[in-house]
């Protein structure tokens, strides 16, 4: 189940890919709302359940104060290892961003032209410009697509380790994942789209970054069984309780870095802090009707 909901959340690439080419048109509220929807509900796993799971785990292994110490390192140390592959691997661009419209107009029905290599997006704003060559939109696309599958890794790692612990929570961090995952699909099929005029290859290679997701899940997997692990195949509680301290760290980060600023990109007014506070709420009341 647990690699199930990875897969899933990894899906979700795919969708954007989808949504890029079918859409007649953005609907930048609604992305601009899914988007903070996403990260309340990460925020909120983050803080109020994840991160005290880790803190109780760890507090019964190492006792008082050593466990808080512990769990306190532990996420910061989720936080520092995602910032680490963001500065070693960064994305082209924000693959959250906004895209102007004259970036899908021609994507769109089956009788729209097949993309000019004179005439194609430069960037996620603005107008289109003139003599940007196939080969660096290709390129483009294709390091996009590495980015975002190198940065779903820790991503998989936390869906995982969560549905591994308390499938229902597994479900909320997925779904949230899955959302932020949609603009992120439409980042790398656009650029690809726009080099080959191929829409089968944009979505297959948005498709594949997302597989990273479960890729990330069963490494991690495969390396709890055979680095720490007992005979009975089950990893020690202070290691899952310093994995759910990082995992929180994670969360964090990709909520403040990522969603947010391209939730308030997306939209007007206080579209992104209806979605933040509503995703807060949602999974507020999924969680005291779990426990309930």
């Amino acid at each position: 189940m647990a690699v199930g909901l990875t897969t899933f959340a990894g899906m979700a690439t795919g969708v954007g890919s989808v949504i890029a080419f079918a859409a007649k048109k953005t609907n930048y509220r609604f992305l601009s709302v899914s988007t903070g929807f996403s990260a309340g509900v990460m925020l909120y796993v983050a803080f109020v359940e994840i991160f005290f799971k880790g803190s109780g785990v760890l507090v019964e292994c190492f006792g008082e104060p050593a466990g808080h110490w512990v769990n306190t390192a532990s996420f910061f140390g989720g936080i520092l290892f995602i910032g680490i592959i963001d500065y070693l691997v960064p994305s082209a661009e924000n693959p959250h961003e906004t895209h102007a419209e004259e970036e899908f107009a021609p994507l769109h029905g089956a009788l729209a032209p097949p993309p000019d290599s004179k005439r194609v997006p430069d960037g996620s704003r603005g107008p289109v410009s003139e003599h940007v060559h196939q080969g660096r939109l290709m390129r483009m696309g294709l390091f996009t697509a590495l980015a975002i599958a190198i940065h779903n890794l820790p991503e998989g790692l936390a869906t995982f380790l969560a549905a591994l612990k308390d499938p229902g929570l597994g479900l909320a961090i997925a779904v949230a994942i899955a959302l932020h995952n949609i603009p992120e699909g439409v980042s790398v099929s656009v650029p690809i789209y726009y080099a080959t005029g191929k829409r089968r290859k944009a979505f297959v290679y948005s498709f594949l970054s997302g597989m990273a997701e479960p890729a990330g899940a069963i490494i991690a997997y495969l390396a709890l069984r055979y680095f720490v692990a007992g005979e009975s195949g089950a990893v020690p509680d202070q290691v899952m309780g310093m994995l759910f301290g990082g995992v929180a760290g994670i969360m964090v980060y990709i909520s403040l870095d990522e969603l947010l600023p391209a939730s308030r990109a997306y939209g007007k007014g206080h579209d992104s802090l209806f979605g933040l506070v509503g995703g807060m709420a949602v999974m507020a009341l999924s969680l005291l009707i779990m426990k309930g």
